[in-house]
């Protein structure tokens, strides 16, 4: 047994001294020097300033200075400010439940002057003269500095030894440092910030756009490899970038989320995040982003953890969906839209015949200058699921049937919304589109007439279909270059997401149990079911407790029925216990549905004609999602000119 617990031992309880609290107070609030920094900074932003710089020395063990150029504080406060629970940014419960501050607790200057030697500078505007506060020994002198204040942190942890122990090697500690200001400089793009280490500069972000701040800090790949994001639903609005399924990660390094500007990190948002690329990124790969989402201050609770990283949502579920259908609306846009605001006349410069750069604004082999772009967009007609049985899921035809010989060519590039599930009679085969010597189809009416300077053809953002190599991949002319797809992978894609959409267009039925599936549940599990009555509703779940501490499956999904109730319960309820929303109905179904999608698709060694390979190109520019099948893998490359030329050393 412990001495100090023994009934003889035993010491009376008393008050703390002042000096142990605000020390304990340190251990939650300053965990290294990258936390001084983020307290440090909290304090410069909410103070106005519009350029801060921070000078290190030994990774900020030796010494954190901050400098700004914000409002500063008054000389009679220079003192309060050291003391506990002493800011002005809150007064009331009011303003606690409705902060807009970066700060608010008020404890942070004095735990870390606590636990190390602080000096305090600082000038109002109309001052004679800045003053100078050592936090040690409380004298208060005047001193020279222009308007703003200046925080100074030297040898960090030096009245707690135990603790320094604990720090890592100064490179380590500056990298912490970094990171933390990468996330103000993420959240204040109109702020300047600085970086010193050792008298080097190390980093600095001038004030600029969040689009060009974006750039700096997390590097113009991210820029060029990010899709821009912008939804509102009610009070909720999150915008930002999301990066592409193809430069997702290995590990969760580059995910940012912000709320009210405050850089949080919160399991709700990162589950709806994650939740939003579920079927197009490939294994466990890990997405790249940078979301903000404003709302309604009195929504959400800051007041969680004394490091005002995590927070707490009124509505869970409102945020979740929120940040979920913002991705998700961001992400289903083909990016083949894209390349036809490039064939515009945006195409990058390439080396010539004779060596030389093609002067901007000549014409293009690709382009006709006397075009105007269609405004249509492809119709995308649905499967029809009750063609007869000789009319299969995987039948090119049944899905975009060709156009007659005689029909006029410019309505030949739309297929049509009324032939849904029409399509040539059993025996019938469309043109064979080869190509004649002259370069055009031989079949006029074909997709594959269209050459690469008909106007309407330049526009095609996957171009004209040229080739199949070894039946596995498309070739395409388009014009930036050369367009490969995986037809399989691209078909896949199309069947996935018209399976989606008329499993959304239905109502989510359930199929009552003939014997409910009665299952153990935790007092968690059974709090859950209770108060998500209505949620599971919604997903086809009904599930009752049977007794104190047993749950009743009695109603599943109809498109799982077939499944594990009992499994499908639990996961449910521990997602909606965790996150307040549950997408493991949604992926269940949308793994039944690739599966089908799968099955479905043209396989491998399929000989197609052109115009089966021009319709599969229109479907998929049509598509959302279409630039990865459900399983995460890519579904078509482009081959610029430049690159093309790159390979074959031409205009060195």
């Amino acid at each position: 047994m412990n001495p100090a617990l023994s009934p003889a031992a035993r010491r009376p309880i008393r008050e703390l001294p002042d000096e142990l609290i605000s020390q304990i107070a340190a251990g939650e609030v300053v965990e290294r020097p990258a936390s001084v920094v983020r307290e440090l900074l909290d304090n410069a932003l909410d103070a106005g300033a519009t350029q801060i710089t921070l000078r290190l020395l030994a990774g900020g063990v030796r010494l954190i200075a901050v400098e700004d150029d914000g409002a500063g504080i008054a000389r009679e406060e220079l003192s309060t400010a050291l003391k506990r629970h002493a800011t002005s940014k809150i007064a009331s419960l009011h303003d606690l439940e409705s902060v807009g501050t970066m700060g608010f607790r008020g404890e942070a200057l004095a735990a870390i002057n606590s636990v190390s030697e602080l000096a305090l500078l600082s000038r109002m505007d109309g001052d004679a003269s800045a003053h100078l506060l050592d936090g040690c020994t409380g004298e208060l002198r005047p001193a020279a500095r222009s308007t703003g204040t200046t925080v100074e942190v030297k040898e960090l942890f030096y009245s707690t030894p135990a603790r320094r122990k604990f720090l890592k090697t100064d490179a380590t500690e500056l990298a912490h440092c970094i990171e933390t200001v990468r996330r103000h400089a993420l959240a204040r793009p109109d702020v300047g910030f600085a970086v010193w280490h050792e008298g080097k500069l190390v980093e600095q972000w001038r004030a600029t756009t969040l689009e060009r701040r974006l750039a700096d800090v997390l590097g113009e790949d991210f820029l060029a490899q990010s899709i821009a994001v912008n939804y509102s639903v009610g009070t909720v609005r999150v915008s930002g970038r999301a990066g592409l399924p193809d430069v997702a990660r290995a590990r969760a390094d580059q995910q940012f989320a912000y709320v009210n500007g405050r850089f949080v990190r919160d399991k709700v948002l990162t589950h709806a995040a994650r939740s939003a690329y579920e079927d197009v990124l490939h294994g466990q790969r890990q997405p790249v982003y940078a979301l903000y989402v404003e709302m309604d201050p009195t929504r959400v609770d800051v007041n969680v953890h004394p490091t005002k990283i995590e927070v707490r949502f009124r509505d869970s579920r409102e945020i979740h969906q929120a940040v979920r259908h913002a991705v998700e609306n961001a992400l289903a846009v083909p990016r083949a839209q894209a390349l036809a605001s490039l064939g515009d006349g945006a195409t990058e410069a390439r080396p010539s015949e004779a060596g030389q750069r093609d002067v901007e604004g000549t014409s293009s082999p690709f382009i006709e200058q006397n075009w105007q772009k269609p405004t249509v967009r492809w119709s995308q007609p649905a499967i029809n699921f009750g063609s007869p049985a000789d009319s299969r899921v995987s039948d090119f035809e049944a899905m975009w049937p060709a156009r007659p010989v005689d029909e006029p060519a410019s309505s030949a590039l739309i297929p049509s919304a009324d032939a849904r599930g029409t399509g040539f009679g059993p025996g019938q085969r469309a043109s064979t589109g080869e190509l004649a010597p002259g370069g055009s189809s031989s079949t006029p009416g074909a997709y594959g007439a269209t050459g690469a300077g008909h106007p309407e053809a330049s526009v095609w953002p996957l171009g004209r279909a040229i080739a199949q190599l070894h039946g596995v991949y498309i070739l395409a002319e388009n014009a930036q270059g050369l367009i490969v797809v995986d037809m399989h992978a691209a078909h896949e894609r199309i069947l996935y997401e018209r399976l989606k959409q008329q499993m959304d267009e239905a109502r989510l039925s359930s199929q009552p149990l003939l014997i409910p599936a009665t299952f153990a549940a935790t007092a968690q599990e059974v709090a859950t079911a209770e108060a998500s009555a209505e949620v599971l509703h919604t997903l086809g779940l009904e599930i009752t407790p049977f007794s104190p501490r047993t749950l009743a499956v009695r109603a599943v999904p109809t498109t799982l029925a077939q499944g594990d109730a009992v499994e499908l319960a639990r996961s449910v309820l521990a997602e909606l216990a965790q996150h307040d929303a549950s997408t493991v109905i949604q992926r269940a179904q949308n793994e039944l549905l690739g599966t089908m999608a799968c099955h479905g698709a043209v396989r491998a060694n399929r000989r197609l004609t052109l115009d089966e390979m021009n319709a599969l190109l229109r479907q998929m520019e049509a598509t959302e999602r279409s630039d990865q099948c459900n399983h995460g893998r890519p579904t078509w490359r482009q081959l610029t000119m430049r690159e093309l030329d790159g390979l074959f050393l031409r205009g060195r």
